[in-house]
C-alpha cells in the first residue's frame, strides 16, 4: 500500500498518500455525518440543535482509524464502529439522529468520492506541471531532428519537438478523462438500507439534494448502491491517466540507454555496486505505479456486476484498490513531471545517431523521388539494393544526381508536418490549461 512506511514513500510523495489514508477516510466518513445532519436539519427531518451538535462531534481528532478498523471486522466495514462512537460523543438525545436514514455504504461511497476529489486535484496539478514541460521541450526543439523508432529500430526522421508533443498531447487526453470524472462523475450516496430512503419518507429525495449540495458533489438520479459506474470510471481514468504517463517514462529510459544518449537524466539513480551508474529511476517508478494502477483498475471495474440492491463482497474490495490507484497514479505523475524538469537534452547525440545507418533511414524519401520517374516497383528495386550495397549513398550514386542525392539524404529536411503538429499541440494544452 501507498500508506506503507518501507515501500510507499517510494512510490507516492507523502502529500497525496496523506490525501487517501486511514486518516483522510475518517475525516470524509465524519464530513458524510455532518453533511448528512445539516441536510436533514435543512428539511426539517432533525431538529436544528441535534444537528449542531452532531456536527460539533464530527472532528476526526476524537477517532482512531486503526481502532476503527479492528472493531470493524465483525460488522465487515468502519462505517458502523465510526457510528457508534460517533453516538457516543454526542451523547444525549441529539445521538439518536446521528446517522439518521442512512446505511454504512452510504457513508462508505460518499467518503470514496470525498477523497477522490482531493487526490485528483493534486494529481492534476502534477499533470498540470508535466504538460508544462512537455510543452516547453516542444517548443525548444521543434526543429531539432532525430531518428523516429518504430519496434525499437531507426525507422524516419522525426524532431524530438515532435516527440515530446505526443507526449503532451497523451498527457491531456488522460487529464481530460480525470477532469470529467472529478467535475461529473462524483457523486453523493445516499439510499438508505435498500435504495429508497424509506426511513426519510417523503423528504428522501429532498434530503438527498440537500445532502449533495452540502457536500459539493453531484446529486444522482437515484441512489448507486449497486451501480459502480463511477468507481469503474474513475480506475480506467486513473489507469489511462497513469499509462500516458508511463510511456513517457518508457521513452525517457530507452533515449537515455548508453547506447542511445540522446537525453541525460537528472542526478540520482545510483547504483548499490556500480558507482558509475546514473540509472533513470524516475522512469523506472513510474511504468511501475502504472502497472499496479492497471491492475487495480480491474478490480474497480469488477463491482459492476454487483448482485440486487447491495453487493457482497465487491464494494468492500473498493476501498484500498481506489486508495492505491489515486496515490499510485499521483506518484507516476510527480516521477515524470521531476523527469521532464531535469531532462537535459543532446541534439549533436541526436544527430550522430541519425547517421549510424548511412543515410538508409531515408530510403522512403528516395524511394518516392524515384518512383516519380521510374514507377514505384522499379524504384522499389533500386532503392533495396541500395539498402544492400557497402553505401547506400553509393548504391544511389548511378541513379540520383549529387546535388539532388545531398537534398535527399539530408535528415533534418524529411520531418513531413513534424512543426505543424508542435504547433497543434501546444494550441491544444493552451485550450485545456489555459493561458
Amino acid at each position: 500500500m501507498p500508506s506503507d512506511g518501507l515501500f510507499g514513500p517510494l512510490f507516492a510523495p507523502d502529500e497525496i498518500r496523506e490525501a487517501v489514508s486511514g486518516r483522510a477516510w475518517l475525516a470524509a466518513m465524519l464530513e458524510a455525518e455532518a453533511a448528512l445532519a445539516r441536510a436533514e436539519a435543512r428539511a426539517g427531518v432533525v431538529p436544528g440543535e441535534a444537528a449542531d451538535r452532531i456536527v460539533s462531534c464530527c472532528d476526526a481528532a476524537r477517532f482512531d482509524p486503526d481502532a476503527l478498523g479492528t472493531e470493524g471486522r465483525d460488522v465487515g466495514n468502519p462505517a458502523e464502529p465510526l457510528v457508534r462512537r460517533l453516538r457516543e460523543e454526542v451523547g444525549d438525545e441529539a445521538a439518536g439522529f446521528v446517522h439518521w436514514g442512512a446505511t454504512s455504504q452510504d457513508i462508505l461511497d460518499t467518503a470514496s468520492m470525498l477523497v477522490a476529489r482531493r487526490a485528483l486535484d493534486l494529481i492534476l496539478s502534477e499533470l498540470d506541471a508535466a504538460a508544462g514541460a512537455c510543452a516547453r521541450l516542444a517548443d525548444t526543439y521543434r526543429s531539432t531532428p532525430m531518428a523516429g523508432r518504430t519496434l525499437l529500430q531507426q525507422a524516419v526522421p522525426t524532431t524530438f519537438g515532435s516527440k515530446a508533443a505526443g507526449w503532451l498531447v497523451g498527457l491531456l487526453d488522460g487529464r481530460r478523462l480525470l477532469v470529467r470524472v472529478r467535475d461529473e462523475r462524483l457523486a453523493a450516496e445516499l439510499g438508505g438500507a435498500a435504495g429508497t430512503l424509506a426511513a426519510l419518507g417523503g423528504a428522501g429525495p429532498e434530503v438527498l439534494r440537500l445532502f449533495a449540495e452540502e457536500l459539493g458533489l453531484a446529486e444522482p438520479v437515484v441512489p448507486w448502491h449497486a451501480q459502480r459506474a463511477r468507481i469503474a470510471e474513475l480506475g480506467g481514468a486513473l489507469d489511462v491517466a497513469s499509462g500516458t504517463l508511463a510511456k513517457i517514462g518508457l521513452d525517457i529510459a530507452l533515449l537515455a540507454q548508453t547506447e542511445v544518449g540522446e537525453v541525460v537524466v537528472r542526478p540520482g539513480g545510483g547504483s548499490s555496486t556500480m558507482p558509475h551508474k546514473r540509472n533513470p529511476v524516475d522512469s523506472t517508478i513510474a511504468v511501475a505505479c502504472a502497472r499496479r494502477v492497471h491492475a487495480l483498475a480491474g478490480v474497480l471495474s469488477g463491482g459492476l456486476a454487483s448482485e440486487h440492491e447491495r453487493a457482497a463482497g465487491s464494494w468492500h474490495a473498493e476501498w484500498e484498490p481506489l486508495s492505491d490507484a489515486l496515490a499510485l497514479t499521483g506518484g507516476a505523475a510527480d516521477r515524470i513531471r521531476a523527469a521532464l524538469d531535469g531532462l537535459e537534452v543532446d541534439p549533436e547525440r541526436m544527430r550522430r545517431n541519425l547517421d549510424l545507418t548511412g543515410a538508409a533511414l531515408l530510403a522512403e524519401r528516395v524511394e518516392l523521388r524515384l518512383a516519380e520517374r521510374v514507377g514505384r516497383s522499379a524504384a522499389r528495386e533500386l532503392v533495396a539494393a541500395a539498402v544492400s550495397a557497402d553505401s547506400f549513398r553509393d548504391g544511389l550514386a548511378q541513379h540520383v544526381d549529387p546535388v539532388e542525392l545531398d537534398e535527399l539524404l539530408e535528415p533534418s529536411t524529411y520531418a513531413g508536418a513534424a512543426d505543424v503538429f508542435v504547433d497543434r499541440a501546444l494550441a491544444f494544452a493552451r485550450q485545456e490549461l489555459g493561458g
